[in-house]
């Protein structure tokens, strides 16, 4: 390990042993461009840090855990579900579903949290609930469940509106639950998928969340952007039987990869992680340049 990496791995360990001041103020020990941020011990609970963690944002496509949470939940996953021309009537990003077509939940989830398909969401709150309407108040209902108390939800996407939005704090508790569940787990970490539409040619959906190729030990979770919430990402990672949450609100591009990593390998640092494990092997070759999409996610 070179010097500038032994230093990195002082700093941190330095960090790990001071307290984080919850609240408004911010931990001095971790500076993060993102307004709102919150770490969490995936197994006990117990949060590790917070930045602005009780203030309103607008949580894009990270609604899309809730989502997919409420509809794992439901079970029967294999159940096909069949497209109507109301779940395409909404903006991008898209899968372009057809009305008519049909698929089973299970592969909906991967669209739903790979693609981060618009089309999709509304499909399976349609499914679930009967409308997108009626499966918005189960969401407020088991974010309550779950002592995310400060959020309201009224779609399945999380396109913008005034009246949906979150905390960093209510994130976190609704991520750690759906990271209970072994599919969201399985489908989270998933780098590739291979999607095809009935009687249609198959294409690759690629997970939105460059930490899974560029943090080892990174196993999810789900990114976000609109014009309103800006750059939003919720991550995890998990390292020597220790496992974090991150949640990272309104920052730009570089600020969610950035700040998401910081916030991680605190975390597993502050749980007892060796440094070797946690500093040496946490950046990867690109294997493709990416390109930026607009649309939320």
């Amino acid at each position: 390990m070179d010097a500038r990496r032994w230093l990195y791995v002082f700093v941190l360990t330095f960090a790990s042993l001071l307290p984080a001041r919850t609240g408004d103020a911010v931990d001095s020990t971790l500076v993060l461009a993102a307004k709102s941020a919150a770490l969490l011990d995936a197994y006990s609970g117990e949060f590790l840090f917070l930045k602005n963690e009780n203030d309103r944002q607008y949580p894009a496509s990270s609604t899309k855990i809730l989502t997919a949470l409420l509809v794992i939940e439901a079970g029967d996953l294999d159940r096909m579900v069949t497209i109507n021309v109301e779940d395409t009537k909404v903006e991008p990003s898209n899968l372009d579903l057809k009305p008519g077509e049909q698929y089973t939940r299970r592969q909906l989830l991967y669209g739903l949290l790979l693609k981060s398909a618009n089309d999709v969401a509304m499909a399976l709150a349609r499914d679930n609930a009967g409308s997108a309407e009626a499966f918005a108040e189960k969401m407020n209902e088991r974010a309550a469940e779950l002592g995310a108390i400060s959020s309201h939800f009224v779609n399945p996407h999380g396109l913008h509106d005034p009246d949906h939005y979150t905390t960093a704090h209510d994130l976190a508790l609704i991520a750690r639950a759906a990271m209970e569940q072994p599919l969201f787990r399985q489908i989270v970490s998933t780098v590739y998928y291979s999607w095809r539409a009935p009687n249609g040619p198959i294409s690759q959906l690629r997970n939105h969340n460059r930490l899974l190729r560029h943090f080892a030990g990174c196993n999810g979770l789900k990114t976000g952007y609109t014009r309103a919430a800006q750059q939003v990402l919720v991550s995890s990672a998990l390292r020597e039987s220790r496992e974090v949450i991150s949640v990272v609100l309104h920052t730009d591009k570089p600020g969610i990869w950035v700040d998401s990593k910081a916030l991680l390998t605190f975390g597993l640092l502050k749980l007892g992680c060796s440094p070797e494990s946690v500093v040496d092997t946490t950046d990867r070759p690109d294997e493709s340049a990416e390109t930026e999409d607009t649309s939320t996610r």
